[in-house]
């Protein structure tokens, strides 16, 4: 495994997905407590699809179905997001 490819899965593994599971679980809690608006579901099935999204980066990494130049990508879009978040 490339050296970038190795980086986007740590990225993904250590960071994006345990920070989306910690975050869909906020937003449960709150559907729990009647605490939700109007955009909390949505932002539930947004939130899952992106985990899914994730899931799958790992799995086209481990079988080996995506390039350097599409993992570059992906981790720069990813560094982006986690910069934008961190703005806010």
């Amino acid at each position: 495994m490339s050296e970038i490819k190795k980086e986007l899965y740590e990225l993904v593994t250590n960071t994006m997905i345990p920070e989306v599971e910690s975050y869909i679980e906020d937003l449960h809690k709150l559907i729990e407590n009647n605490e939700q608006t109007d955009e909390t579901l949505e932002e539930v099935r947004d939130m899952e699809s992106f985990l899914v999204e994730l899931q799958n980066i790992l799995l086209a990494i481990d079988e080996n179905k995506i390039d350097d130049e599409q993992s570059k990508e992906i981790l720069v879009k990813i560094e982006t997001m986690i910069n934008e978040h961190s703005e806010h």
